[in-house]
């Protein structure tokens, strides 16, 4: 099983699994398979690993932003203090239930992109940087609350909710910016990675 959906993780081009899980600062590591650690970070914890040459993922559903999440006026100096540890990076969550999806980018030390859309309350809670090529091809993150008036009709409203993102998209945009996980192929992926969890998070009982 790859991972996606319904989750969220970082794509980090210059830095190993254990450089990104000491970024993390991850406790309790233990090496473990690629189709264990991604059902385990499912579950609980962060799960780090290099399955294609160019790039490391850390993958948590709950996790890997415990303290913060893109909804938070704190989350873009999270994404700062990250990159402080481990350079550029890119960010994506997905959650098809709430429509929450999310995507971030950091360049130089430079938060040059970031967008968040929570479908169940219609908010665009995090709306930083210009849109890159591919949001263009697709048609999202290019607008947000401050777009919408008073005396929209529905042919308005339809319009700003097609250019609304699904999480189809956040895979597009993942798989342009970086690398798509549910298109690796698990059967590809021999080398361990690191499974752990973040500082204040100890293993739960199923651990």
């Amino acid at each position: 099983m790859s991972f996606g959906f319904k989750t969220s993780w970082l794509a980090v081009p210059d830095a190993g699994p254990e450089e990104v899980a000491d970024a993390l600062d991850l406790q309790h590591r233990q090496c473990i398979d690629w189709e264990t650690g991604i059902e385990l970070a499912y579950q609980q914890g962060v799960f780090v690993a290099r399955p294609v040459p160019e790039w490391t993922l850390a993958h948590g559903r709950i996790h890997l932003s415990h303290e913060t999440d893109a909804t938070r006026p704190d989350f873009p100096d999270w994404l700062l203090a990250l990159a402080a540890r481990i350079g550029d990076f890119q960010y994506f969550a997905t959650d098809r239930i709430g429509e929450y999806h999310a995507w971030a980018k950091v360049e130089s030390g430079e938060l040059t992109r970031a967008y968040c859309y929570i479908g169940m309350s219609g908010d665009v809670p995090l709306r930083l940087g210009e849109p890159t090529a591919i949001e263009r091809e697709l048609g999202v993150g290019l607008v947000g609350c401050e777009e919408i008036r008073q005396d929209w009709g529905d042919a308005e409203w339809d319009a700003w909710h097609d250019a609304m993102p699904t999480e189809h998209q956040v895979m597009r945009i993942a798989a342009d910016w970086s690398v798509c996980p549910p298109l690796i192929e698990d059967g590809s992926v021999t080398a361990l990675g690191i499974h752990g969890f973040p500082p204040g998070v100890e293993p739960g009982p199923e651990f």
